[in-house]
């Protein structure tokens, strides 16, 4: 029988739940895209001739990475404006900066730069959001990630919508642009309550719900955002959406820190879902979102790195050991989020959120072939007692020997098999070059 790709000889870890032994190496069989077969090398058929094989040994084999929310196009900035309020951060920094610099080009190769940090580092699905996100989109295929890309609406002028009332038209026409490409989602992404009036917030849920698209929206980020919203509303940023009408399973809140419990049974009776980034929450001092209370709620949890201009960096593997670290600090209770719950956020349930459940985030028969190979043989990965823990506190992205999305093999030993890499650094130090003389 003939296949495309074989991977034989690694610990295979289908699942979450998977721990697999060195004693017992499996095999992963790869065909049109597609997992085709998976099991022990004792139960590898002798009849596969399959066009490359790859050996894993002292790999681990595993679903790629998900990134359930991200800024790509913000490469251009990180570094730029740390280290202060994200207030201050956003409105005096980043928003100049952005109607001074962004720009299609500018989109196309800083989103080329941040896609393929996250396909180096073990991200295969990323959940993008920004203006000219036609440009986004293109680049993130280019590379070969797989991209829901959320075009950005927002009630000011705007990179590529200088009249803000053409937004949801805009929104539209990128949704209809993309509905039918194989590594490309189209989504819709209201920037905030705060930015967005009630009439853009339902207008583009209504568009979402028209086209089966994903809502994205940052939702009570800040104390301030909470309080703006009590005091203009009467309501929580939650209670706000809810009274509008636009919380369901398809939208999906970001950020969700300063929430009550009010909120999160708002949120769970709604179906939404949280994509929760606790890096960049950390460092712009916004707080840390009560995961424990809404994993436990029911509510599907994924995790996102947000922009490299508020984290500083798109590795996913980094956001796994902060997101378990950080609530077992300030819950003061080592048993909260574990290790297995953690690598389903950016896995199983990261693919749930985004809507992806039957394409990604796991590895069994019929599923997209987006997988990772870790190389195993290093210093801090050794000894092995338990994946899950392994992968959460020890691993970085540095670790991943390759990238395989949708059957094809973006990375392997640290380079990217689709795009030149140096020239996309090389053009976007070009763009960077602007922007430090206009600062």
């Amino acid at each position: 029988m003939d296949c495309d790709l074989m991977i034989v000889n690694g610990l295979v870890k289908s699942t979450p739940n998977d721990n697999p032994d060195r004693a017992n190496p499996g095999f992963i069989i790869i065909n049109a895209g597609k997992v085709s077969s998976t099991g022990p090398m004792s139960e590898l058929p002798d009849t596969i001739k399959p066009t490359r094989t790859i050996s894993a040994d002292n790999c681990l084999v595993m679903p790629g990475l998900i990134n359930a929310h991200a800024h790509s196009p913000m490469t251009l900035f990180r570094g730029l404006a740390d280290d202060l309020p994200l207030m201050t951060w956003l409105q005096e920094y980043i928003f100049p900066a952005e109607a001074k610099h962004v720009t299609p080009e500018m989109v196309y190769w800083c989103s080329r730069l941040a896609a393929a940090e996250m396909v180096l580092s073990g991200t295969t699905t990323v959940a993008d959001s920004y203006f000219f996100e036609d440009e986004a989109a293109r680049a993130m295929k280019e590379v070969g990630i797989r991209c829901l890309a959320a075009q950005g609406v927002i009630d000011f002028p705007a990179p590529g919508v200088p009249d803000p009332s053409l937004n949801i038209n805009v929104a539209a026409q990128f949704i209809n642009s993309w509905n039918s490409d194989e590594l490309i989602t189209p989504g819709i992404f209201c920037h905030s309550p705060y930015t967005c009036s009630s009439s853009t917030i339902i207008k583009a849920k209504e568009l979402a719900r028209e086209t089966g698209s994903r809502l994205f929206i940052h939702l009570a980020e800040t104390s301030t955002e909470r309080e703006q919203s009590l005091k203009e509303h009467n309501l929580t940023p939650v209670r706000y959406l809810e009274n509008l009408g636009v919380l369901d399973e398809t939208t999906v809140c970001v950020h969700c820190i300063w929430l009550d419990d009010n909120d999160i049974m708002t949120l769970r009776d709604t179906g939404a879902s949280v994509a929760s980034c606790p890096e960049s929450n950390m460092k712009l001092a916004s707080g840390i979102a009560p995961l424990e209370k809404i994993s436990a709620a029911g509510i599907p949890v994924a995790l996102g790195t947000d922009s490299s201009a508020s984290n500083n960096n798109l590795d996913m593997f980094g956001e796994l050991a902060t997101a378990a670290k950080a609530h077992k600090a300030s819950t003061l209770d080592p048993t909260t989020l574990p290790a297995i719950k953690i690598i389903e956020m950016a896995t199983t349930d990261g693919a749930n959120v985004l809507g992806f459940q039957d394409e990604c985030g796991k590895l069994e028969i019929g599923m997209q072939a987006d997988i990772i190979l870790i190389d195993l043989n290093k210093p801090h990965l050794t000894p092995i007692y338990e994946c899950n823990s392994l992968l959460t506190y020890a691993a970085t992205g540095s670790d991943v020997k390759m990238s395989i999305i949708a059957g094809k093999i973006v990375m392997e030993d640290g380079e990217i098999k689709t795009i030149d890499l140096q020239e996309t650094m090389n053009k976007v130090n070009e763009l960077a070059t602007k922007v430090k003389s206009a600062t």
